[in-house]
């Protein structure tokens, strides 16, 4: 997850790269609460999760040889409510990434207004190399390992890097026989048929494609007609690009871990997507390709990073011609080129507020299996429009009232929450 690309200022490096995803976050969260008022107790309650856990999960592997892999949760802060958030599958999770992702995910969920605290969890595998026999015994062990911290109104896992609906479904059905009873609720991105909401699926570039419609509203810019350029074409960038195409906007670079396609013209984004594998990869069946690097500094009207992290830093941030970046992927812009596409006048709308559509539709999902009653797609999307709409425009009025720049107003408005739920609690 750290910056790609060798910068000839060693020392720039060092800077921008030292502050990893845990330590730049904690750097946002002092300012954020520091501008609230708050005193450096609730810094010191809020900087690291309340709760880390990390377990061993021996795995007999398809050629009868036992695994033990190691897995991590995190519980940030569950002064508001229930803790909330994904669980990865990835090579390189290690522990500072789950805690950063936790304390995002308590930010997230203050931004749009729901009532959970942020939760995060991994596993260090490959699932690439995995059998579906494999992947289903690592997740059912992994619920086992973790099932006195988790649950229903305890800490609700959902699907995320290399996780999809069928991981979702063994750890739901895991979790059930250990409870001896049927337990939907413990967790979100469940297949349909298991109590899965409508709309989970597209709901995260469902919320970056509102964030980007709001952000064009306060710029003066048409969607219909307006250039956007996708780095990143896997679940979010892809049905981004869609989303995009449809209502009118001229896509005119999108790429993947391969490499980029850049036409001024506006690519035929429903070939692309019709011709991409299972990981979003499309560039390496075409030859004019150009690199991911490139693609950031083309000209365009909307930047939408939904790539990796550290992608727009110190040394490409005044090459950045867009008038909008949108931030699909985590972290994909450092502090430092923040501060400097905010000083060029260029919206930046942050990954915590951009990104915030997956984890408001899950709520939505948690509360239908709550209730037992189901809403339609359109219904959600209706839902996920009126949340996402009032917190694009509560960061904003931040933004503009304190002077700050958009991702230090979000992380205001999502930590004032937590902050005065820990305060009310008698905690701090």
């Amino acid at each position: 997850m750290g910056a790609t690309g060798v910068t000839e200022n060693k020392t720039e490096q060092v800077q921008e790269e030292s502050l990893n995803l845990f330590t730049s976050t904690q750097v946002v969260i002092k300012d954020a609460l520091t501008k609230l008022g708050y005193n450096e107790e609730m810094y010191e309650l809020l900087k690291e999760p309340l709760r880390m856990l990390t377990v061993r999960m021996p795995v007999r592997m398809d050629d009868g040889s036992v695994k033990v892999f190691t897995g991590y949760r995190a519980q940030h802060n569950d002064a508001v409510g229930p803790t909330k958030g994904g669980v990865r599958f990835h090579p390189e999770v290690d522990e500072e990434e789950v805690k950063a992702l936790s304390m995002w995910m308590s930010l997230k969920c203050g931004i749009v207004d729901l009532p959970y605290g942020g939760g995060k969890g991994g596993i260090i595998c490959d699932p690439r190399t995995m059998s579906m026999g494999e992947l289903e015994r690592l997740s059912r062990a992994y619920v086992r390992a973790i099932s006195q911290i988790v649950g229903p109104t305890k800490d609700i896992p959902a699907p995320d890097v290399y996780t999809n609906s069928q991981i979702m479904a063994w750890m739901m059905d895991e979790y059930s026989r250990l409870r001896e009873y049927d337990s939907p609720g413990f967790i979100t991105g469940k297949p349909l048929v298991l109590g899965g909401s409508q709309g989970r699926e597209k709901a995260t570039a469902q919320g970056v494609t509102i964030c980007i419609e709001e952000a064009a509203k306060k710029k003066g810019i048409s969607i219909e007609g307006a250039r956007v350029i996708i780095q990143g074409f896997g679940n979010a960038g892809s049905f981004l690009a869609k989303f995009m195409h449809d209502a009118g906007a001229k896509v005119i670079g999108i790429s993947d871990a391969y490499g980029a396609l850049y036409d001024p013209k506006g690519l035929d984004i429903d070939y692309l997507l019709d011709r991409r594998d299972s990981f979003g990869t499309v560039t390496t069946l075409f030859e004019n390709t150009i690199t991911n690097a490139e693609l950031l500094e083309m000209d365009c009207d909307i930047l939408v990073p939904a790539a990796i992290s550290n992608q727009i830093t110190k040394k490409n941030a005044h090459q950045i011609k867009a008038s909008i970046v949108v931030e699909a992927a985590n972290g994909p812009t450092t502090l430092e080129a923040t501060k400097i596409l905010t000083e060029r006048g260029i919206l930046l709308v942050p990954d915590v507020l951009a990104s915030s559509g997956g984890v408001t539709v899950s709520y939505f999902e948690w509360v239908q299996n709550n209730q037992g009653y189901y809403w339609s797609e359109e219904e959600v999307n209706e839902k996920l429009r009126k949340v996402l709409v009032q917190a694009f425009n509560n960061v904003y009025e931040v933004s503009q009232s304190r002077k700050v720049n958009m991702r230090l107003a979000a992380y205001m408005v999502g930590a004032r929450k937590m902050a005065e739920a820990s305060k009310f609690r008698g905690w701090v």
